[in-house]
């Protein structure tokens, strides 16, 4: 039986679990008591910014539970995304963890909105994501939504592919301390501790977590394997509370610092003669501000305001070669000696970026039948860099959404919605649009047609660098280039260059047909939920930006088409859960012929299809015991990525005691490979199959 069809097969016994919990800071909570639908469909919160049900909601969402993700065993954020169908995980350079949503990225995953309680967490000069540098541990998850498909409509640019949203859990769910610590393999470790308090007039928490790991085993260098220095230590505080004003008014104070390293190996991401590891240290920290209201029952409002900043030093030593230096000189300039060595200094890629983001948000219930929600945004993105960008640099975005929500018969909803924005990076205003209709049947199935249209701008270094190096601590005989500036723009060929080129936008348009159904069987519960999609991406940017290399140019066009499922089975004590993505995908290069050989065009288009995987799922089974044991399995597989395949089976056993003053958690988990090769990249290496670890935990 081919894989597809199989899954397909399978769907039809096991479906997508999805229990959405309160969002406890939003005043939108009271849509619940409004909405009239079954209160055992799951409910959205994330995909139109309207709590909606499953049934009414305009496309496929994935919803992971924190609980869901801490029964499975999962040792890292990134790793939760192997159970959205279509979704890839893996690693890229040294150990910097990626995931994708159909691919179509380059050398780091793009072309997503990632968010945390609402407020944005990709990266600005790349828009990509660090998730070693996330700041949120997994034990204060609520849940996770992914939006599969365009999500630009409500957020956005990034929102390109779909949006992520990261809940956090109430502090006043949390009262009281906790402490928790995993260790394991390849010098896992994992500590986390909290405190908080709930009354009357609030709730808070504070909390610190420790994520360290060794990274990978070995590499391959010079067709031996050797060590591989990719590790990471990372130091995360949070601090959440809420101040009830009264009934209808709150304010949440969300703030955190992160601090860490990022083990970076030389002959993996070393540059320009890299003798020393480039490691990168982290430092960041975030202040987070949300006042809600409500004027009455049917009229709730936020006003949230965010700051973040993120700072990165690495730094290492290079040697290079006297005559190489000289080439670098410009004309008429005095040659160094080439017979005193070579040039030794010290590089850095040093960085530091800011966001400032402002939204206003308002929902209007009119009735049971139409619910709008509309707002506005504003966010300054600031990026500084010596070496990327020769100084400081300044993107401005503004923004205006809506989405209606109109059920003008019990049987069927219509959702239109829309983003307006404007953004310094092209100087030009965008419209992203939505539209659905839902056909809902007997309160427990619908059928969704969803169109919509997303736009992607480039990002501050594609579209505006200014590369140099300037080397410090320079050796004799070199000491005049003490802070000489080395401009990437003159190492690079300039036939096939396209460095300094102004980029346009990326464009999307995406068709959805899609069923979400549940089934009351005599003392389970069956969900199924599955997504045929046909998506036509145009003038999408590909090609290589380093600094040997840069022809990046809005030059390919892909065409993807395929099928997505989820289903879950619930009852007592029992949950299973399966999920499959299967994904065709046809590209071809649509830039000027004559502007790069053959062999750059061919390397353009297949980067569009890096992290695209034909075949991927996963199969989960938790399953309550006697003597308050839990047990779980999962398989996950993803295959013909870069010709590779992943596949891996997660066993997991604990034992959870509620005594009267307080309650403690013992478990082992055991991950086996059951492919030895590498995944991804032939460095990726793991010696053995089998990596187990250890956990214990206690809440007074």
């Amino acid at each position: 039986m081919k894989p597809f069809t199989a899954a397909v097969a399978l769907a039809t016994v096991l479906p997508v679990a999805g229990y959405a919990q309160s969002d406890s800071p939003d005043f939108s909570a009271d849509l619940l008591a409004l909405d009239g639908n079954n209160s055992e469909i799951p409910e959205v919160l994330t995909t139109t910014r309207l709590r909606q049900s499953k049934l009414k909601v305009p496309g496929s969402t994935t919803i992971l539970t924190g609980d869901m993700l801490r029964n499975l065993g999962v040792q890292n954020l990134v790793e939760a995304f192997r159970l959205v169908p279509g979704m890839v995980v893996g690693d890229r350079g040294s150990t910097n963890p990626v995931t994708s949503y159909h691919g179509t990225s380059q050398y780091e995953q793009r072309r997503l909105q990632v968010q945390i309680d609402g407020r944005t967490a990709y990266r600005i000069s790349l828009a990509d994501v660090d998730w070693i540098a996330m700041p949120v541990a997994l034990e204060n998850i609520e849940r996770i939504e992914i939006s599969r498909g365009p999500n630009s409509a409500a957020y956005g640019i990034n929102a390109f592919l779909g949006s992520i949203n990261i809940i956090t859990r109430s502090p006043q769910d949390t009262a009281g301390a906790e402490a928790y610590a995993s260790a394991g393999s390849r010098g896992h470790l994992r500590t986390f501790t909290s405190v908080g308090d709930s009354n009357l007039g609030g709730s808070w928490r504070l909390s610190y977590e420790k994520r360290k790991s060794n990274g990978y085993d070995s590499q391959v260098e010079g067709g031996e394997e050797i060590p591989f220095h990719d590790g990471h230590d990372v130091n995360n505080f949070n601090f959440d509370s809420i101040i009830r004003l009264d009934d209808n008014h709150s304010v949440d104070v969300r703030a955190g610092v992160l601090e860490g390293v990022n083990e970076e190996d030389l002959n993996k991401s070393g540059k320009l003669g890299a003798t020393t590891d480039p490691d990168i240290q982290m430092n960041d920290y975030y202040l987070q501000l949300r006042f809600d209201g409500a004027t009455s029952d049917t009229h709730f409002y936020h006003v949230q305001a965010s700051y973040q900043n993120q700072r990165r030093r690495q730094r290492w030593s290079v040697s290079i070669p006297a005559t190489t230096i000289n080439a670098l000189l410009p004309p008429g300039s005095p040659a160094f000696p080439t017979n005193q060595g070579p040039f030794i200094a010290d590089l850095n890629e040093d960085s530091e970026e800011a966001r400032q983001e402002f939204e206003l948000q308002d929902t209007l219930i009119f009735n049971d039948d139409l619910k709008l929600v509309s707002g506005l945004g504003y966010r300054k993105d600031t990026y500084i860099s010596e070496t990327f960008f020769n100084g400081r640099g300044n993107n401005y975005q503004s923004r205006v959404f809506a989405n209606l929500e109109y059920s003008p018969q019990r049987w069927v909803t219509f959702n239109f919605g829309g983003n307006w924005e404007k953004t310094t990076t092209t100087d030009e205003g965008y419209f992203s649009p939505r539209a659905a209709t839902n056909l809902i049947f007997n309160d427990n199935h619908a059928l969704r047609f969803v169109f919509s249209r997303a736009v992607r701008t480039p990002d501050a270094f594609e579209q505006s660098p200014d590369w140099s190096y300037r080397p410090s601590n320079v050796q004799a005989p070199f000491e005049a280039l003490e802070g000489y500036r080395i401009v990437i723009e003159d190492l690079l060929d300039p036939s096939t260059s396209t460095y300094g080129k102004e980029l346009e936008e990326e464009w999307i348009t995406s068709r959805e047909i899609s069923y979400f159904g549940q089934f009351h069987l005599d003392r389970a519960l069956l969900s199924v939920e599955i997504r045929y999609f046909n998506d036509h991406f145009r003038d999408m940017i590909s090609g290589i930006i380093n600094e040997e290399e840069w022809y990046i140019d809005n030059n390919v066009a892909i065409d993807q088409e395929g099928a997505e499922l989820e289903a879950s089975l619930d009852f007592s004590g029992t949950m299973l859960r399966a999920s499959y993505g299967y994904l065709e995908q046809d590209e071809w290069y649509t830039g000027d012929p004559s502007a790069l050989p053959a062999k750059q065009q061919e390397k353009a288009v297949d980067l569009m299809g890096r992290l695209s995987a034909r075949n991927s799922g996963s199969v989960a089974w938790i399953q309550d015991w006697p003597l308050e044991l839990t047990s779980s399995l999962a398989y996950y597989w993803t295959n013909e990525v870069r010709e590779s395949r992943f596949e891996r089976a997660d066993f997991r056993l604990a034992r959870r005691v509620d005594l009267p003053d307080y309650s403690y958690v013992l478990a082992l988990t055991i991950q086996h490979y059951l492919n030895p090769k590498p995944w991804m990249s032939p460095d990726n290496r793991i010696e053995d199959q089998n990596q187990y670890f250890v956990e214990a935990g206690v809440r007074f």
